[in-house]
């Protein structure tokens, strides 16, 4: 078992406390998914469960981590810059089940995965593989592993959605217990059978965590039912009491005025309002015993609030794309043939298609033909954040095109609404979470008013609570949207015309 009892989190730089008092275990059969707010350290709790070298650099933690020498199974949310410049046999070499697993071994594994055995050799670079294609390679790597337990920080990213069925499966047959991270909501509705919900109240000052040992959809109903009820009742209890107060306010006032109006000369009156005062200030007392003991309005972490701005248009039927492509190649690897591609305002269009299929390389293609347009204002959120996001620079450095006060005041009401604390907005890139970082790219497309959107998996890391806002944000966008996505809640709420990339093309 894995027991973590009264553990405090506290980041180093601005002294904020991630997570405090938190006490749970985990044990065999648990399918225990942490969910929150982006920025909230679900990253780094995983983290810490691990090594907690991992963390040292940025936070301290107090509090007790048990783990009985298991063997745990840590599935990070991104590469290391270093295991990037890997070959893929590099990095499987580097794990001992790998070089004492059997061809045949393998040969299971991966086809569970889709993998091609042949894969593990491979002299491609890990920073060359597609997404999904890194998060399965990984997974597998850690299967081989055999451990005790399992702590995989968004497995989920990036995957098709065949091997999307593939880790429901996994997670929820595995015999060892599961710590897991996902902003996929089809996901965790599937799998999870207990829930810890962390949490940054009043502006990230104040951290509240819930331990829940329900499925994710019983959470979020029971969740809402009880702060519903809670918000009822506390209305109800303030409407009384304002009720109270003024009765109070008028029988103060008739004691005080008789007090004032009493004759010298009639003392048996004056000791009679004396007592009479007496038991107004008791009864005053009590009220304020009850107006501290009454039931508080439900304490919530709101989600992100942001729109883009009104005088965003793109005309109807305007044609946004007309591409054609005869071959898509990557790495001297034909990927598809014969690509044809056509996009008219306001469509919202998504591009669907297996691990390594190509993807993401063709809308960087588009990108490339579309971001020079002056008949469309076009904006590009790349699935790898760094191909454009400096680690040294900080939100408002990276939004900032003038760098003039009314600019910054902008950029950092635009952050605000997107749940940034003022401390962050001097943070460097490179410590922000990745959904932090997803947040920079729709602003800065907010702050162009963009009339077409190029989205490579938009919601791969906003949270449960950010997500619907999202989806509702692009569902209602007036432009054109072109994507890549998997994800199944995105698909089905936002696009109107789903295409699969394959060999042969657009299908």
């Amino acid at each position: 078992m894995l027991q973590i009892r009264d553990l405090t989190i506290t980041m180093k730089k601005d002294l904020r406390t991630l997570v405090e008092g938190l006490t749970f275990t985990l044990n065999p059969g648990d399918r225990m998914a942490v969910v929150g707010e982006e920025g909230n350290g679900k990253s780094t709790l995983l983290k810490l469960l691990c090594d907690e070298a991992l963390v040292e650099p940025y936070a301290q933690w107090e509090g007790m981590i048990q783990k009985d020498g298991m063997v745990l199974g840590y599935l990070s949310q991104e590469l290391s810059g270093e295991d990037k410049g890997k070959t893929v046999y590099e990095k499987c070499a580097e794990s001992a089940a790998f070089l004492e697993a059997t061809p045949k071994e393998l040969a299971a594994l991966g086809a569970r995965l889709g993998v091609g055995p042949e894969t593990f050799y491979s002299d491609q670079l890990m920073g060359a593989l597609s997404g999904g294609e890194k998060v399965k390679l990984r997974m597998a790597l850690l299967a081989l592993e055999k451990p005790d337990a399992y702590l995989l920080d968004e497995p989920s990213n990036d995957l098709d959605i065949s091997t999307l069925r593939w880790l429901e499966g996994f997670i929820k047959n595995c015999p060892q217990p599961v710590l897991y991270i996902s902003h996929d909501e089809a996901l965790l509705e599937a799998t999870a059978n207990c829930v810890l919900h962390m949490e940054q109240l009043r502006r990230k000052t104040l951290p509240r965590h819930t331990v829940a040992r329900m499925g994710y959809a019983r959470y979020v109903s029971e969740r809402a039912h009880n702060f519903q009820k809670q918000e009822q009742v506390a209305k109800k209890e303030r409407q009384e009491e304002r009720k109270q107060q003024e009765r109070f306010r008028q029988l103060y006032q008739k004691v005080e005025h008789g007090q004032n109006a009493v004759s010298r000369q009639d003392p048996h009156s004056g000791k009679m309002l004396k007592r009479k005062m007496k038991a107004v200030k008791s009864l005053e007392r009590r009220y304020e015993r009850e107006h501290e003991a009454r039931t508080q309005l439900p304490d919530t972490e709101e989600a992100i609030f942001a729109g883009f701005g009104e005088g965003i248009s793109l005309p109807w039927g305007k044609t946004v794309l007309d591409f054609t492509l005869p071959e898509l190649t990557a790495g001297g690897r034909v990927l598809a043939e014969n690509i044809e591609l056509h996009l008219r305002g306001p469509e919202r269009l998504c591009i669907t298609g297996k691990n390594g299929a190509g993807k993401t390389t063709l809308l960087r293609k588009i990108a490339q033909e579309l971001l020079p347009r002056t008949d469309i204002k076009a904006a590009y959120m790349p699935q790898d954040y760094g191909e454009q996001l400096d680690p040294g620079k900080t939100p408002v450095e990276f939004l900032s095109k003038t760098g003039d006060k009314e600019e910054r005041t902008k950029i950092q009401t635009y952050l605000g609404s997107m749940k940034y604390t003022p401390e962050e907005f001097s943070h460097p890139v490179a410590e922000l979470s990745g959904g932090q970082r997803a947040k920079l790219f729709f602003v800065r497309m907010i702050l162009d008013g963009a009339n077409v959107l190029i989205l490579d998996e938009p919601t791969r890391n906003f949270s449960p609570l950010s997500g619907p806002v999202i989806r509702g944000l692009l569902r209602g966008f007036p432009g054109a949207i072109l994507s890549v996505s998997h994800d199944r809640r995105y698909i089905e709420e936002v696009c109107t015309r789903t295409v699969e990339l394959t060999e042969e093309g657009l299908i």
